[in-house]
């Protein structure tokens, strides 16, 4: 980032959980378990979820058995979902970040190591997938090679131990209550990322919580900080997301002096599931009033209390006339900060407006305004 962050603590090395907080899990674990809960005539419907979040994969089939009340044993249920689990680790998708991550500080020799609940040969084969993670991994350790899992410490103190280092010299990053408790217990500094919406509550042991990858900040580390950050904007890969305005030049746009628009999230769970809550940034097509520039919020809307993940961009020009019903086509090509909460409207509305002036310069730049004419902004979906 622009701004000198304070040291909060000078370590040398990181150690990094890996379900959930690199790679995307969440999706796969999610799809087996409604496949398989059916032969069982119940339906997933992810109220057991905080429970094993972090969880050894015997804990979390427990719960599960439990909390559905399944005709059948921990062990049995263990042996039919393991390879469901094993079939599907090819499908997974890096965190936003993670590889940003990984690269940076392999690059910098700053060692890592990843320490996981999950088992050897699991934490293996997930990251085959994942190009170049493996070889950047000085240690990697599962949860079978340990006595305890977390939230023992035992497994961050073994990898401290392989990495030749202190453990007050490790920071951890994790995604887990108990992965935060475990690292804390190790005598490790712990930054968090809550894989659960709306828990941050329950991580407040950690050194500090972070909503992704993306707002990690490793000098406040005494780490090599990133420098891929452009006039307060982090670019991205480019991205498409579109639909019918279900709320457009309605609430909010006179209070807020920008046109809002509202997009229904159905149908793009998987988009919103991959990308954390958030502000960003790019290039909307509005039917065929033409393209402008735009800045958009995804997430839970701490001010209104969402009770699910939306979708809300706003249009950086003036309109005249409701756009209600509208196809919208957004290309979001970069990041500007993580959701926050706001103690008034007022601080809202001001934030609005910081983001907007720096959306507004940012896409003046080449790196942005070439997608300005991306045809995905003109075709009709």
């Amino acid at each position: 980032m622009s701004t000198a962050q304070p040291l909060k603590k000078l370590v040398s090395c990181v150690i990094l959980d890996l379900d959930g907080t690199l790679p995307s899990t969440d999706g796969v674990i999610t799809n087996v378990l409604k496949v398989l809960l059916v032969k069982y005539g119940k339906q997933w419907d992810g109220r057991e979820a905080q429970k094993i979040v972090g969880k050894t994969p015997v804990e979390g089939a427990a719960a599960i058995v439990k909390g559905y009340q399944l005709p059948c044993t921990t062990e049995e249920f263990t042996a039919e979902i393991t390879p469901m689990f094993n079939d599907q680790w090819c499908n997974i998708k890096s965190h936003p970040g993670a590889n940003r991550l990984i690269k940076h500080l392999n690059v910098h020799g700053v060692p890592m190591a990843v320490a996981s609940n999950s088992p050897q040969a699991s934490i293996e084969s997930k990251i085959s997938y994942q190009q170049g993670w493996k070889e950047s991994f000085s240690v990697i350790i599962g949860g079978d090679e340990v006595k305890m899992g977390k939230p023992s410490p035992e497994i961050f103190l073994e990898a401290a131990k392989r990495l030749n280092v202190e453990p007050s010299s490790c920071l951890v990053i994790e995604d887990s209550v108990p992965g935060v408790t475990a690292g804390k217990a190790a005598g490790m500094e712990v930054v968090a990322v809550p894989s659960l919406p709306k828990q941050t509550h329950l991580y407040t042991s950690a050194d500090e919580i972070i909503n992704s990858l993306l707002d990690l900040q490793p000098e406040k580390w005494g780490l090599p900080q990133f420098q891929d950050w452009l006039e307060s904007t982090l670019p991205l890969e480019p991205w498409f997301i579109g639909g019918p305005v279900i709320k457009g030049f309605g609430r909010g746009s006179k209070v807020l002096g920008i046109p809002t628009a509202n997009l229904s999230a159905e149908g793009y769970s998987d988009v919103l599931s991959k990308h954390p809550s958030g502000v960003y940034f790019g290039w909307a097509g509005l039917s065929n009033r033409g393209v402008y520039k735009m800045v958009m919020n995804i997430g839970w809307n701490p001010y209104f209390n969402n009770s699910e993940k939306s979708i809300e961009p706003w249009l950086l020009h003036e309109f005249h006339a409701d756009f209600y019903g509208e196809e919208l086509r957004l290309v979001i090509v970069g990041y500007i900060r993580p959701e926050a909460n706001f103690p008034s409207l007022e601080s809202l509305v001001a934030k609005i407006h910081d983001d907007k002036k720096v959306a507004e310069r940012a896409l003046d730049l080449p790196l942005y305004s070439k997608y300005k004419d991306d045809p995905r902004l003109k075709t009709t979906l």
